[in-house]
């Protein structure tokens, strides 16, 4: 996969490419990722890239030549066209799904806007719109850092376990249920008997509900649009039922309760 970042900071994007998974990725050739600086595409001496905006207003805006020009550099540089994916809080909010979809893009460039906004014309080039959620950042960097962690975790090989991505939050519709490691018991905190049974099937059921159970009472909207089996819906039942012992026993559930 190949992944070109066109930003006015590209100095921002070094700790996130040169760490962790990411660098992982990249050492293991899933994926290359250039970070392109639009100044380099500025018309001037002043490598200017914004301006202020017709009809006046507060604020400037980014300029279309740098962008129109920096994907055209990208279209050559690959010999093909890429998909292009604009960082915007007008577009649609990131997900788990859009995540797995754009991980499977061959080639992707991510336009990190800043300034007040970009010039209209920009849209033109993207083939999908993409936000991180309902609130404004001062650019599109951290936005393209975030599109670039969850994305290439769905690239096959990325992840040291191949059952890792699918058992994150969200991966299936439903928020992930509680892990545990040793030690088995910790300042009267203990790890539920039926992890230290090795009985897998169990535990894989346990894990499960508890995937449900997580989801009920933190994101109960998920459910609503969940695939569900037949099994998880005997689970979700069976959850709703202990929830409502639970709450006329006054169990809030904290830290120092175990299932």
């Amino acid at each position: 996969m190949n992944v070109y970042i066109l930003t006015l900071f590209p100095e921002m994007f070094s700790p996130v490419v040169n760490t962790s998974i990411v660098k992982r990725a990249q050492e293991q050739d899933l994926v290359r990722i250039t970070t392109v600086d639009l100044r380099d595409f500025a018309h001037d001496a002043h490598k200017t890239v914004d301006d202020y905006p017709y009809g006046g207003g507060p604020g400037m805006v980014l300029k279309p030549e740098p962008v129109f020009e920096a994907v055209d550099w990208v279209r050559q540089d690959l010999g093909r066209e890429p998909f292009v994916v604009l960082l915007t809080p007008q577009g649609q909010t990131l997900s788990s799904g859009l995540a797995k979809e754009l991980a499977q893009e061959p080639d992707l460039v991510l336009i990190a806007g800043h300034y007040e906004g970009f010039d209209e014309r920009i849209r033109c080039l993207a083939h999908m719109e993409l936000s991180i959620g309902d609130y404004v950042l001062t650019g599109g960097e951290l936005a393209a850092m975030v599109v670039l962690d969850a994305s290439i975790r769905f690239i096959p090989g990325v992840l040291g376990d191949s059952e890792s991505a699918l058992q994150d939050s969200f991966s299936d519709g439903l928020l992930e249920g509680p892990q545990y490691t040793r030690p088995a018991e910790y300042r009267g905190l203990k790890v539920p008997e039926i992890l230290l049974t090795g009985r897998h099937q169990d535990i894989s059921r346990w894990r499960r509900k508890e995937s449900i159970r997580r989801t009920l009472l933190r994101r109960p909207d998920l459910l609503k649009v969940a695939d569900l089996t037949f099994e998880d819906r005997c689970l979700l039942e069976q959850v709703i039922n202990e929830e409502k012992a639970n709450k006329a026993r006054g169990d809030n559930r904290g830290c120092n309760q175990t299932n």
